[in-house]
């Protein structure tokens, strides 16, 4: 049962990007989609910061595309890439920082026929289907519909936001370099859930 009371304030989010990211480990993310809840454990995360990271779209400062980087913490920054695919990021610290933190994976909790049904057009799934239903950004926007129009929507709405749950002990974290980009490749800062069977890649 989702229980609105413990969505995360948005001071959560107006903090350090990396202390967020590592936070969001364990919390739900939550999409209201008619009258249906679909709700994820988020188990890997990547941060973004465009003060000194090339690969982010912040990097080269505010542009028409990125401009809900810039707006503060506690907004849904949702871009779209390779002409396909969505992806989420929560943005983090104060207006003007243009930093964020991307959703890489989640463990699916509820509403699993209804991300079947976004993912795969059906409602039943294999066990193997299940394991990548939701372990990837743009798998998670998929099954999640998440598009353009929630781009900029606060996390705090009743349409999509962020449940407080469980923090994740520091010993159980493990930091990486990211994946998928071509610049700023050696920057540690790539967060997952250790042994989660459900983060995107080991």
């Amino acid at each position: 049962m989702i229980d609105k009371k413990n969505k995360i304030s948005s001071a959560f989010y107006r903090r350090d990007v990396h202390l967020v990211a590592k936070e969001l480990l364990g919390k739900y993310l939550v999409r209201k989609l008619e009258q249906k809840y679909l709700t994820g454990m988020i188990v890997e995360v990547e941060a973004y910061d465009g003060s000194i990271d090339e690969s982010s779209h912040s990097f080269r400062g505010r542009t028409e595309r990125n401009e809900v980087m810039f707006r503060g913490g506690g907004l849904l920054y949702v871009y779209f890439t390779y002409g396909m695919h969505f992806c989420a990021n929560v943005v983090t610290g104060k207006k003007g920082d243009g930093k964020a933190i991307l959703i890489r994976a989640l463990e699916p909790v509820e509403g699993l026929e209804e991300m079947s049904f976004n993912r795969f057009g059906r409602k039943e799934f294999s066990q193997r289907e299940f394991r990548n239903l939701t372990n990837g950004p743009a798998k998670i926007c998929r099954a999640f519909g998440i598009g353009r129009k929630l781009n900029g929507i606060d996390l705090g709405s009743d349409e999509i936001f962020i449940l407080k749950e469980r923090k994740i002990p520091g010993p159980q974290i493990v930091t990486s370099t990211r994946i998928g980009i071509k610049k700023s490749v050696d920057l540690p800062w790539r967060y997952y859930i250790k042994d989660n069977p459900f983060v995107s890649k080991i």
